[in-house]
């Protein structure tokens, strides 16, 4: 699994990510903790601790530089 770091701060980032995830045909998981949820359901995403950075987790063989383009904002690195 590849993993990125993301932090949705507003109402805005959270629709930007969930529409961005739900274009996507593969599987990914956004984590806070020991809590995972599926990253295209946006009341699993309101479940996360959303005052920290997130760590979103997509296959090993993911290479949609679209999805990646749309949620550039949102990545931090540490």
């Amino acid at each position: 699994m590849k993993q990125y770091s993301i932090m949705l701060k507003t109402i805005d980032d959270i629709k930007l990510f969930a529409s961005a995830a739900a274009a996507v045909g593969a599987e990914l998981d956004l984590s806070s903790g020991r809590y995972v949820v599926d990253a295209k359901s946006i009341m699993g995403i309101f479940s996360l601790d959303l005052s920290k950075p997130i760590t979103l987790s997509v296959p090993e063989e993911f290479d949609d530089k679209d999805f990646l383009s749309k949620i550039q904002n949102l990545i931090v690195t540490e």
